[in-house]
């Protein structure tokens, strides 16, 4: 217990420098700017090491849910535990996020926390993260997109498609199909389960916000269009 305090910690502090770099070298962009760039930083790293736990070094987390955690497993789970921690206090400060986005890293930190304190369910909790934040970078693209005025082009409408596509089909779609492996495994713990349960439902709450900005979205292209095509009649 006392070397999972003392890594998190490390890790956490890690986090925190690399934001106090960002903020020294990107003096005369805002807080908010630099905060993202740690954010898709962990957003990429993550993915990385996830994809390559879950797709290489393995077990296969939709047959081994509930089976001890690796180094490596433990390494990934320390790794966002920090960023998690440095992300949701700086929301908190700060205030930019609503109450889901805190109640997501609350559930994120808690079900990180339950896979390293009972040593097991990190291939499935890696496998969590792993489509979680698959879409992440994509969301901050997005964010910087409209910083630089360039949202409302080609490249913004590109954007926003694969995010959805990718939340539709990772985190709901295969997400889905993860839960159910994990209900119906006889080795993950009732907390485990329970705290499975909680982050599809956070999932699914974003989802119907994703539809609905999706269908807005869609119906002002749909104006935007019918308006030029009345200019050039």
């Amino acid at each position: 217990m006392t070397s999972l305090i003392v890594q998190g910690s490390i890790s956490l502090l890690g986090w925190v420098v690399l934001y106090t770099s960002l903020c020294y070298v990107n003096r005369r962009r805002t807080y908010e700017w630099n905060c993202r760039l740690v954010t898709l930083f962990h957003g990429i790293l993550i993915v990385c090491v996830t994809a390559y736990i879950g797709f290489i070094d393995g077990p296969w987390p939709f047959t081994h849910p509930g089976t001890e955690n690796t180094p490596l497993q433990i390494t990934a789970l320390l790794l966002s535990l920090g960023y998690f921690i440095f992300d949701m206090s700086w929301c908190v400060y700060y205030r930019t996020e609503g109450p889901v986005m805190l109640a997501h890293h609350t559930l994120s930190i808690l079900g990180i926390l339950l896979a390293l304190v009972l040593g097991e369910s990190g291939i499935e909790t890696c496998a969590v993260l792993f489509g979680s934040e698959i879409t992440n970078p994509l969301l901050q693209a997005r964010w910087f997109l409209r910083k630089v005025g360039r949202y409302d082009t080609l490249t913004g409408d590109a954007v926003d498609l694969l995010f959805i596509v990718l939340f539709a089909s990772v985190r709901i779609g295969v997400g889905g199909r993860m839960l159910y492996c994990e209900l119906t495994s006889a080795r993950p713990s009732l907390a485990v389960k329970v705290g499975g349960i909680a982050i599809y439902g956070l999932s699914c709450i974003f989802m119907v916000d994703i539809a609905r900005f999706a269908c807005r979205k869609s119906a002002s292209k749909f104006r935007r269009w019918q308006e030029r095509l009345k200019a050039l009649e």
